[in-house]
């Protein structure tokens, strides 16, 4: 018997894997995807090609109507697509990292994304991953997992992410960077980052890739078991 398709939401701090585990959950059950972190990195790419100000709210918002973001998979790959561009490497870029945080602070942007997010869950079966998708995207979503691991840890990661990927980056430069979204994200007035209370709490620090979803899977089991 086929169990029950659920909605799965994971909220987590930048760097701590939660993107690697959603997916793989996702390519385990056969769920969708849907990447928010890439959602909110378009739109800080969209404004720094159109020479969008990122500090000046109103001219972000002035640019909502222009940006159509779209997820397409691509060998087995969710790939984002900007305005009918695949953008999925340039939003990965140190530079859109270091504005993201600003754009995502912003209500107007944050609400219209919600709003594309809400719309893709309606038939369930899906992974989110994000800062605030357990507390006001999903609020109901049948799983929740806050990922989270040591600030060392975070910062080699995501060094490491970035020289593999041909940047060059200092690790002080990616250490600062981490310390600013952090900072932003858990303080901003607007769906800040949290740990709501009915989200299981998966510390990865000490886990490899593969134990990290071995656990979630227990959840997974555990929560459509009780269903």
């Amino acid at each position: 018997m086929e169990k029950k398709k659920i909605i799965i939401a994971i909220d987590g701090y930048s760097s701590c894997g939660k993107s690697t585990l959603a997916k793989e959950i996702a390519r385990k059950l056969n769920y969708l995807y849907l990447d928010s972190g890439a959602m909110y990195r378009a739109v800080t790419l969209y404004c720094l090609e159109h020479e969008i100000n990122v500090h000046i709210p109103a001219d972000v918002i002035d640019a909502l109507p222009y940006i159509r973001i779209d997820f397409v998979v691509i060998d087995g790959i969710n790939t984002t697509f900007l305005n009918e561009k695949n953008v999925e490497e340039k939003i990965r870029s140190l530079k859109v990292s270091q504005s993201v945080s600003e754009i995502a602070r912003i209500p107007e942007v944050r609400n219209k994304m919600v709003e594309i997010q809400r719309s893709l869950g309606e038939e369930k079966g899906i992974v989110m991953d994000g800062r605030d998708i357990t507390s006001v995207v999903f609020p109901d979503a049948e799983l929740k997992i806050f990922v989270t691991a040591d600030v060392e840890i975070r910062v080699q990661r995501r060094y490491d992410e970035l020289i593999s990927n041909g940047k060059n980056v200092g690790r002080e430069e990616v250490a600062e960077n981490l310390q600013h979204r952090d900072q932003i994200d858990t303080s901003r007035d607007h769906s800040p980052l949290i740990r709501v209370e009915d989200a299981f709490l998966l510390d990865n620090t000490y886990l490899n890739r593969k134990q990290q979803l071995e656990v979630a899977l227990r959840y997974f089991d555990y929560i459509v078991s009780e269903k």
